[in-house]
Parts: C-alpha cells; structure tokens; sequence
C-alpha cells in the first residue's frame, strides 16, 4: 500500500500533492502502514479514505484501482450511515466503538451482508480542530453469521428432538427456520407419501401474504423439470443432490396483477433422504439470500439444515412406528387376552358336560359299566379333567395379567392349610417313587391369603418339582423371616442351567433340552404362580445346580397392612370347594407321565378277548414312541390286535429300542423329553442299517406347513392329532405295505445283481476259454497241413476226404472261438472300429464268393445283384462278420432254398439286403433274435451259438447304422442293413 500511496497522482484529489499534506497526515499515514492490523485513515471533509495492506482483505474487488479516494466515490453505499456519524464525532471531538456493526457494503458490483468491529477516533490539529479520523477495522462477518447458523441448527435439533410423527417434527423444524429469515429468507417443507409418488406440504415461512399460494402437492413422477405439476421436486427425488433454481415465483399459484411487480425468489430444492433406505421423507425449498455468497458456506449451512431436518423425520419416523408397533402389540395382547378369557369360558360349558356325565357313568351302582367300557371313559375322563385344567389355568394367567382378579385374602393357618394340600401328592410321590418331606412348624401368626390363589401356587410348585424329578425327592419347608412367611419347594431333579434361570417366570417359556418326565405343559404355570405371588404382594425367587436340582421360593408379608382394604376378609373360611377334586387335576396329570405298572394294552376285554381288529393280522412290529402314557396305552389297543406293539416313553429309549432291535414301523409323537421326534428321525436317517424302517410322525401341530416340515425331515407320513383309529390304522396299513413292496424291491434289485455277477463271469470265463482255444487250434491246423503235405499220391486219394472233413471243423470251431470272443469284446465296452475308405461292394462279392461253395452245397442258389461301387468309410473286418453272419442264417434255416444278396448305394448311405426264401421268423420273435444266445427257433436241430445277429447288429449300430428284419413274399426273412457312407461319427 505505501507504494501505491505514493505512486497516486493525489494532486487532482482533495488532499493534493503529498509534499502539500499536514504533518501530521504524514505522520499517521506512516503509522498506518506500518502497522500489521487493519487500519483506516479517513481525511478532510470530503473523508478521503486511506488505508494498510492488512485493510486489502476488507476492501475486495475495490482494491486497488478504487479504494483509494473520497469516501462518496469509493462506497456511496456507506456515506450516509458513516457519514453522519462522522458529523456527530467531529462535533463531540470523543471517539466511538461498534462492535459486529452490519454495513450494506457493495465490495464486489452487488450488495453483501457484511460486518465489522471499528473503532472511530477523531484526530485534531494544533488548533484543536477535527481534521479526520484515525479507525482501527476488523471484519467479523464470518464469525457473526456462523454464531447465527449454528444457533439455528440448535435450535432445529431442540425443538424437533421430541417429535413423535414426521409432521410434528417438520412443523417444529419450521418455526425454528423461521427465526433466521437472513439466511433462509422463505422456506417450502414438504413429506412425501408411503409409496413416494406424491410430495404434500407442511407448511411455509417467510411468504407473508403469498403463503396460500405455495403448492401444496407436487407429483414426483412428473418427468419434466421445471413443470407445473412436479418438476421442482421430481430433479432431485432419489438423487440426494440439491438443485438450484433462479426461481420459484413460476410454482406459486394466483398470480398477482400484471402492474404488480413479483419478486424474483431463487432458491436451493434439497431432498431429505431417510437414514435407512433410497427412498426420500420430503425435501426442502429454501430461499436463497441475495446478500449471501450461494455456494460455499452458505450452500453447506443449508445442507445441514436439510440434513438435521432428514434427521429429525427419520427419528420421528421411527419413533412413530416403534409407538406404533407397541400399540399393535398391546392390542394383539388384549385381543389374546380376551381370546383365552371367552375360549377358557366357552370350554367350560362342554367340559361339564362331558366330566358330569362321565363320572355318573363311572360311578353309577345300578348299572355298572363293562369293564372295557369302564376303562375306555376313564381314559376320557382323565383327558378331559387334565383339559379343564389347563383351561382353568389359562383363565386365571389372563385374569391375573389383566389385573381383573378380585382376591379374598382371609387370615390362614397357613403351615396347616400347606399340609392339606401337600398330602394331597403322597401317594402320586410313592408311585414315582419319590419322597416327599415337610418342614410345615405352625407359624406366629396366621398369614393373609386367598385360600384358591395359594392351592395353585402350592400345586403348580409341586407339579413342577415332580415332573423334573427322577429320583431323590421333593421337601416342602414353610417358616417365617424377616416379617415374612416363606415357602420352599426344594427337588433333586435335573435343575436349570444358570442362563434359564432369568427366563424362568416368563409366559409360554420352556428350557430347552431339559430332562423331563413329559414334554407336555402350556409353559405358563410358574408364570402363573409368579402373578399370583403379586397379588399378594409377594415375590417368588429360583435358585438351582444343574444336575442336582432346583428350590423355588414364595415370600409373602406378614399382616395386611400391604393388601387393598376392599379384598380383606376378616376371619377365615372355610374352603368353597374341595381341595382333593381341585388336587385331581394335577395329580392326574402327574399319573399319566409315569411309566405303567402293567401292560400297556387297553384292548382286551375282561374276559381277554381282544375287540374287532382294525388291520388284518400282520407280520410286523410297530414301536409306539409318546410321552404320554394314556395315549401310547390307546394306540396299543388299537393295533396290537394285528401287530405286535412295543412302547417307548421317549426318543431316546426308543433309539436305544430300535439300535438292539429295529421294528418294521415307528410311530412317534414331536415333543418329547429328553429326544423329540425330529431327533430321533435324524437318528435314524443318519444311519444306514436303520434308516429305511418307515416313519410316521404324530403331532398336535397342525397345516400344511407343519406337515411339509415333517416330511421334509424324512418323515414317511405326519399324522395330526386328534387322529381317528381307523385313519391310524389306515396309516400304519400303508406303512407296511409300502415297506413290503420296498424289501420285495430291494430283494428282487439283489437278484438282478447277482444275475449281472453270474453275466460278467460267464462273459470273463468265455473271454479266458475263447483266448486259451485258440492256441491249440493253430497248431491243429498246423499238424492237418503237415500230414496233408506228406501224404502221397495213393494216401492222398484215400485221405484226403477225412482230411477235408476234419479241416471243415477245425475251420467250425475256429469260427465257434472267434465268435465268443467278438462277443466278450462287443459286451466289455463300445465297438472300437478301424475304418478306412473302401469299396463295399466288392466286400460283399468276396464274401459271397467265399460262401458259394458251402451254399451250393446245401443246394442253396445264391444270386448277387450290384449297382455299382458302394464307396464309404468302413471297417473292413467287422463288415465281414456282418456279411458271412447273414449268409450263415439264411443258410441254416433256408437250406436248398434260394437266396439273394442286393448292394447299392442310396443317397448318402449303403444299403445291404439279404432275401432267404426260408421257415422265416415269427412277429413276436423279431425283436428277441437280435439278443445273445437268442435264434429265430428254440429247437435243437439248428446249431450255433445264437450270436450271428447279435453281433451284427451291434458292429452296424457302431457304425452309426441300422439293421432290420421282415418278411419275404413267399415266406423267409429279409434282413436290410443301411450304413452311412461318411462313416461313424465321433
């Protein structure tokens, strides 16, 4: 700056030549320059301004060709807000201070939002006069606006943090936008739909009274940018990218009159993307700011804006649907509840009416029912009180979850009141072969508790302990501690491994792979007895060793003091039902997972004459695999009838059954302790010796996914439960017949087997004679050559005869050898042909010269027919075979009849035919001829070996050619080969 100070021509200036300005100008210009903060120096009354290089940055484009000058000329923008602030210090000679002071400054052709920190101090001469100023500048412009737009992107994440829709978080984005209209001088918000075709708007700021005429839907589909319809959204839909628009006056609907000048509004269209997903939740237009730089800072503040608002509506969002998915479960709840509610209700009514009836059959003196009959409705009794009571569980767990249980709490004998109802298991604990022990001291006070609440919770306890004991026992035990009365219920049983433990309460949970007596139950009887424990203001606590066993405990407080006043009843009752018919159910239940102590068989009649077979008696064993006693006793008097019946309690005893001694037929039930059906499927699939028996699944899972799942294991068929008897015995009917119809299978597959073994031998042992003929062969035909060689004359006349007839069979069995081993050949693998180009023709000729001399013989005229040379790509001797083989059988069963031989060539293939005149072959024998040892007649009188045309049928076929057979006008055979001329093909 001090160069372009005095290189200035200032003599046409106000201040005039440099040489002419005051000292003490002189003296704060040098000052000024030397100075590395940004300073200013305005002189005169014209305010001349003068300035550093550290003021270069503050002044912009106006450096250095019109920066330096009066300040009218220089920034007229400023002359009136400076300048009368200039007339003011002159006149109260005291300097001035404005912090972050907004100047309209126009720096670069066009006004700009800009701030600074000065400080005005008037600077006198020696008369005391002002003469100009002396200002120290620092522009703060990026500090004030970045304090601006972070409190609003603060106030944004403030006010929408809470928001439990997107809309509510969109209107709450607004009202935050709009407190900053310098930066976002007006603003659309708009959410989309759930399909994302259309966008439909929030609402505005900043429009004043053209608010009503903002769109308020726009079609995202609409193709064209810049439409009416969607164009200023559609750009950026699925982009995440902004699209400036110089503006968005040409969107708003109602225009104003044409003598009403509409501001032009540019603005930036941001889409708000959804933190999971492509799909946007709405998009933002918002004005840009004509003071304001659009790109750079500017353009990131409003794509944070953007962002916090995408931000906002997603966690909106999420919080909507987690709200709204609550609330479809809570109703799904209430709905369940009031479904077991009404279905426990409804059973009831039926259950009466089965148990009623029942139980005045079974106990009716005057007519006493059969013994078959007797047993058959203690079974449904059974059933059906065990029905009852899971119907009565359910109905008291929603009850006690719905909080619509009104209790009776009533002062109790509670140590006297716990033995009566544990006695009521003594004698179901002695069958099981369990102890059972009480610690039942009579208590300091009697115990506050609703007299039904407590037999359930006492009975689910000891059911539990029972079900998962095995040996050992159970010890009740009841005291008072800490102004408490506890209950422990302490088993030797399987116990429950330490991760269970938290879940144990939990509704419909089960351990898994748990040691049990039944894998039976509805998984809600702790749970149960939890609720109920609440109901008394109690709490009930486990602890447990896996493999020794497991202690529940239920603590309820001393006094009533805890209780709601209105369900107190204040001296104790008596019991309004009876504890043993309340007991049976259990117990019951208890009865049927033990094993029996007879035979399970409920067919037999009192005299022991089984009822009417389902099945015809039947050679098999059938294993019946179900944890529940009563139904592995009704199956077996089903069927045992007409099969022998064996039962197992469970998978595994019922894998150990059928390694020792595998049945013809398992029948097994899905859930059950220790190894559930599927697993014993797997088992049994898994090994060879065991995974053909058939397998048929019972299950209370009913549709058809559950019948694909079983078959999918490797069920053989899935029975639902309930099943009728004559659907199980269907079932199991076709089991059987199907598992014989397999083994009748397999047997037969074995015996074609060994019939293929005893093939191959004979093939092996013809191949090893044929090859170990055919040395001694030669040297007979040796020694036949010799001898006829040193016959003489006279010999010779007298020999010769018996010699040409011993070469005659030696040359027979010759052909007898190389015939079975073409055959040993022929049946090992492919036919390997060694082809080469040669005339057929004169093949064929050969071979019919060769033969006419033992067909004349036989009295056989033989007639050859030849259209010319046949040329092709053959092998010479396999085509010889095939040749001499035809001559051969039309000789054998044409003797002293006519044959005729035909070779010519049609179109690209050679044809063959041999035409005997002789006993011909029969229609059903036409197809059988061409077999190994197989001749057009049965008898004996016709020799060979019965493969002539077996071999050449199979020499033609490798060829890539045909050879048929039919019938000779007159009677005989005609036999018809067709080659292609090229020869086989690879």
């Amino acid at each position: 700056m001090g160069r372009l100070i005095l290189e200035r021509d200032w003599s046409g200036t106000p201040l005039g030549p440099i040489a002419s300005w005051p000292p003490t100008l002189r003296t704060l210009v040098s000052m000024c320059l030397t100075t590395r903060f940004p300073m200013f120096i305005y002189w005169g009354p014209e305010r001349v301004q003068l300035y550093n290089d550290a003021g270069i940055p503050i002044m912009g484009a106006k450096h250095p060709d019109h920066a330096l000058g009066p300040l009218r000329d220089v920034f007229p923008e400023l002359w009136h807000p400076l300048g009368s602030m200039f007339d003011e210090l002159e006149r109260t000679k005291q300097a001035n201070w404005a912090e972050s002071q907004s100047l309209p400054i126009q720096r670069g052709g066009s006004a700009e939002e800009a701030y600074f920190t000065w400080s005005y101090t008037p600077v006198l001469d020696d008369d005391g006069k002002v003469v100009g100023f002396y200002t120290p500048a620092l522009e703060t412009t990026g500090q004030v606006l970045g304090q601006r737009r972070l409190r609003t992107l603060h106030l944004l994440t403030q006010r929408t943090g809470g928001a439990s829709s997107v809309e509510e978080a969109c209107r709450a984005g607004l009202d935050a936008l709009e407190e900053n209209p310098a930066d976002l001088p007006f603003t659309w918000l708009y959410v989309t739909d759930a399909d994302g075709a259309r966008a439909s708007l929030v609402g505005s700021t900043g429009m004043g009274a053209r608010s009503a005429a903002v769109p308020a839907h726009f079609d995202l589909r609409a193709p064209e940018a810049g439409g009416p319809a969607g164009g200023l959204l559609a750009p950026v839909a699925g982009t995440r990218q902004a699209w400036r628009v110089g503006d968005v006056n040409g969107w708003l609907g109602a225009p104003l009159p044409s003598e009403v000048a509409e501001p032009p509004r540019p603005a930036l269209v941001l889409p708000l993307p959804h933190a999971e997903g492509d799909r946007d939740l709405g998009f933002l237009v918002v004005g840009l700011s004509p003071f304001l730089n659009p790109e750079g800072e500017y353009r990131g503040f409003l794509e944070l804006v953007a962002g916090s608002l995408a931000t906002a509506a997603s966690s909106a969002r999420s919080r909507q649907e987690a709200v709204e998915r609550m609330e479809r479960l809570a109703a799904l709840d209430r709905a369940k509840t009031a479904f077991f509610s009404n279905v426990s209700h409804e059973f009831r009514t039926p259950l009466t009416l089965m148990l009623g009836p029942v139980e005045d059959a079974l106990s009716d003196p005057t007519e006493p029912l059969a013994p078959r009959l007797a047993e058959r409705l203690s079974l449904v009794q059974r059933n059906a009180t065990r029905l009852l009571k899971l119907v009565n569980t359910l109905l008291d767990f929603t009850r006690a979850e719905a909080g619509r249980v009104r209790a009776a709490f009533q002062p109790t004998d509670l140590s006297a009141f716990t033995a009566e109802l544990v006695s009521q298991f003594e004698s179901i604990a002695k069958r099981a072969q369990l102890t059972l022990t009480l610690d039942l001291p009579p208590l300091t006070e009697p115990v506050w508790v609703d007299r039904e609440m407590w037999e359930k919770i006492v009975f689910n306890l000891l059911s539990n302990a029972m079900k998962f004991t095995f040996e050992g026992g159970v010890h009740v035990r009841l005291h008072t501690e800490d102004g408490e009365a506890r209950l422990t219920v302490r088993d030797t049983g399987s116990g429950i491994p330490e991760a269970e433990l938290p879940h144990v309460f939990e509704r419909f949970h089960r351990v898994e792979n748990a040691r049990s007596r039944s894998h039976e139950g509805s998984g809600i009887g702790l749970s149960l007895v939890q609720e109920l424990t609440k109901l008394h203001g109690g709490t009930v606590g486990v602890t447990s060793v896996l493999g020794q066993g497991t202690t529940f405990c239920v603590a309820l407080p001393l006094g009533n003091g805890h209780l709601p006043r209105e369900q107190l009843v204040p001296e104790e009752r008596g019991p309004a039902h009876s504890v043993e018919r309340s007991a049976s159910a259990y117990v019951e239940e208890i009865r049927g997972w033990l094993a029996p102590t007879g035979p399970e068989d409920g067919s037999r009649t009192s005299e022991g004459v089984r009822a009417t077979p389902l099945l015809p008696p039947m050679s098999a064993r059938v294993l019946v695999v179900d944890d529940n006693a009563d139904l592995r006793k009704y199956i077996t008097g089903l069927l045992d009838a007409s099969v022998t019946v064996e039962t197992a309690e469970d998978g595994y005893a019922a894998l150990q059954a059928i390694r020792a001694r595998p049945p013809d037929l398992v029948l097994s039930d899905v859930m059950m302790p220790r190894l559930g059906g599927f697993g014993l499927l797997r088992e049994l699939r898994a090994d060879p010796r065991l995974r053909a028996i058939p397998f048929v699944l019972l299950s209370a899972r009913a549709g058809e996914e559950a019948s694909v799942e079983g078959l999918e294991a490797g069920a053989d068929d899935y029975l639902v439960k309930p099943f009728s008897a004559r659907e199980l015995a269907a079932r199991v009917r076709t089991q059987l017949e199907m598992a014989r119809v397999r083994r009748e299978v397999a047997e037969l597959s074995s015996r074609e087997a060994v019939l293929q073994d005893a093939v191959r031998a004979r093939d092996e042992f013809l191949s090893v004679v044929s090859h170990e003929l055919k040395t001694p062969l030669a040297g007979f035909r040796l020694q036949l050559d010799l001898i006829e060689r040193g016959l003489g004359p006279d010999a010779h006349a007298r020999l010769g005869e018996r010699l040409l007839f011993t070469r005659r069979q030696v040359h027979r069995l010759a052909t007898v050898v190389e015939t079975l081993l073409d055959m040993s050949l022929l049946s090992s693998g492919p036919v390997h042909l060694k082809v080469e180009d040669m005339d057929l023709a004169a093949l064929v000729k050969e071979e019919v010269a060769q033969a006419r001399e033992e067909l004349c013989r036989e009295g056989c005229e033989v007639t050859l027919r030849v259209g010319g040379p046949v040329r092709g790509r053959f092998d010479r001797a396999r085509l010889e075979q095939v040749v001499q083989g035809l001559l051969s059988n039309a000789l054998k069963y044409g003797p002293g009849k006519p044959v005729e031989v035909h070779v010519e060539q049609v179109g690209p293939s050679a044809r063959l035919t041999v035409v005997d005149h002789g006993m011909g072959v029969r229609p059903e024998d036409r197809e059988r001829i061409w077999q190994r040892f197989e001749r057009a007649v049965s008898v004996r009188n016709f020799g060979g070996l019965g493969l002539g045309l077996w071999i050449a049928r199979q020499v033609v076929e490798a060829h890539g050619g045909t050879v048929g057979l039919s019938e000779t006008p007159g009677g005989g055979a005609t036999f018809t080969v067709s080659l292609p001329l090229a020869g086989p093909q690879a």
